[in-house]
């Protein structure tokens, strides 16, 4: 009897030594899909940089590969008397606004998921500026002598609306590991040839056939620089 009881226990004690193996074994094997293929954190991102502000939704592929879909504005930008003009006395105001919605893949290539690669389009819906000049003081035209509002107002504006190309570089990583972390992202948008729009008033009416002039000179200012920080907050 007593090497029946002996029997009995050896072998629960084996069959409980395998139940606590095998479990552990299945613990490893969903620690591995939970930080493989399918390990897949959401979390959102503010935004803050040269685009001005702005968030991305971002979900994780792969360990590796991350899409952002996003969006950002700037604040419209006015100066006064930006431009001055020797010999003419006139004032002027600049303004320039931007404004975009984007998607971006993010690559990592090192193990430490620190250093990744940024590319992507943005749709441009409002990418540009305009000069606004007004003569001031009096002018001679003829026997006549006008004041500047007799002159008129010349007003150019230009645009670089459209789908624009991104690339650039990510530093730290793109996840947080618990919450929240910040990273930075610095690259550049492609930009179209920017098309330009001259409208005069008065005297100054007859200056459409300096837009293409205009747009020749901007045609090499195709680059849009990217420095923004993303403020991460961890959703799944």
């Amino acid at each position: 009897m007593k090497k029946y009881l002996l029997l009995m226990l050896a072998l629960a004690y084996a069959g409980l030594g395998y139940a606590q193996e095998t479990a552990a074994q299945l613990n490893k094997n969903q620690s591995v899909l939970d930080t493989g293929l399918n390990y897949n954190p959401i979390s959102l991102q503010v935004i803050a940089g040269t685009q001005g502000l702005g968030a991305d939704l971002r979900y994780g592929v792969t360990p590796k590969l991350g899409l952002r879909l996003g969006a950002s504005t700037s604040t419209s930008i006015k100066v006064n008397d930006a431009i001055e003009f020797s010999g003419f006395d006139a004032s002027n105001t600049l303004t320039a606004q931007m404004s975009n919605v984007h998607l971006l893949a993010d690559y990592a290539p090192l193990k430490t998921n620190a250093f990744r690669v940024v590319a992507g389009l943005g749709y441009l819906f409002q990418a540009g500026g305009g000069l606004q000049f007004f003569p001031n003081g009096s002018y001679n035209y003829g026997d006549l002598t006008l004041t500047g509002a007799e002159v008129g107002q010349l007003d150019i504006d230009l645009s670089w609306k459209g789908i624009a190309p991104y690339l650039g570089l990510g530093l730290f990583k793109s996840v947080p590991q618990r919450m929240f972390n910040i990273n930075l992202d610095l690259g550049t948008y492609f930009l179209k040839a920017p098309q330009s729009t001259v409208v005069g008033t008065k005297l100054l009416s007859e200056n459409q056939q300096l837009e293409g002039q205009l747009e020749k000179n901007m045609e090499s200012y195709r680059f849009l620089p990217v420095i923004q920080l993303n403020f991460n907050f961890k959703i799944k």
